[in-house]
């Protein structure tokens, strides 16, 4: 287990590149760029100082409210900053300080900022999936966890899989039930973890968002034409592979064997 200041450091790491995950989620899916300009705040336009822009610890400081304006902050921000970090936390964890504890950290920030986007925008952007795809298949040749053949496989099964089922569907229905973004998603997915990691995130996702669909529609009436994203009971699915997936394959296996 790691020491009290390792930890500690990694947290505070976790938390920054939590603030930086906020840019990217505010600003990828406008097509602004995520490195400049400064940030500023959205009500009145006053670039933000550096020391308003401490992760966490500036929106304690100034109660949630810009210091110019007085407008409300949401506080969506610190959460993604306290994720960020305690995921950072989980990494060191459970694979150390490693390459491939570093790979896996990226490509947790990678999933929630695509989270974040599909909840505000219902869209996945292929400006982060279709490099993760790539990158996460490159990581294969750098990691003996995933070897290139099973983040292959992983790719051809996540994006297929899904694909088939979006085909399908519209086969038979005439509509568009998946879009293009979950099918790269998935792909991405298995291109970092491997086709073992696709078949438990399909079934996670399935089943949370089965569930979450059942509660949505039973608290607004029986209404069907609501659009739930994908893409967060997908992420949701991944992380879970992550960091307990593979105890609970072996112990289905083994209770089956």
């Amino acid at each position: 287990m790691p020491s009290f200041f390792p930890g500690f450091i990694v947290f505070i790491f976790g938390v920054t590149v939590g603030s930086f995950l906020n840019v990217c989620i505010y600003r990828i899916p406008v097509g602004l760029s995520v490195v400049s300009p400064r940030s500023i705040c959205p009500k009145c336009n006053t670039p933000i100082p550096f020391y308003d822009n401490i992760p966490i610890l500036s929106y304690v400081l100034l109660k949630g409210r810009c210091r110019h304006c007085g407008d409300h902050i949401s506080f969506r921000y610190p959460v993604i900053e306290l994720v960020s970090g305690l995921f950072a936390l989980a990494i060191l964890f459970q694979y150390g300080l490693s390459i491939r504890g570093l790979i896996l950290y990226i490509f947790i920030a990678s999933l929630l900022v695509i989270t974040f986007i599909d909840i505000d925008y219902t869209i996945i952007p292929d400006a982060i999936t279709v490099p993760g795809i790539f990158a996460g298949f490159l990581t294969s040749f750098i990691s003996s966890q995933v070897t290139y053949k099973e983040s292959l496989l992983g790719v051809l099964l996540g994006g297929g899989s899904l694909y088939i089922v979006a085909w399908t569907y519209h086969l038979l229905t005439g509509k568009e039930g998946m879009g293009g973004g979950d099918i790269k998603l998935l792909a991405m997915i298995g291109a970092f973890l491997g086709w073992h990691a696709v078949l438990f995130t399909i079934f996670v996702a399935s089943v949370l968002g089965t569930l979450s669909g059942l509660t949505i529609m039973l608290f607004s009436g029986g209404d069907l034409r609501l659009a739930i994203p994908f893409g967060p009971f997908l992420a949701l699915g991944a992380m879970a592979y992550l960091f307990i997936g593979p105890v609970i394959i072996f112990w289905c296996f083994n209770l089956t064997g």
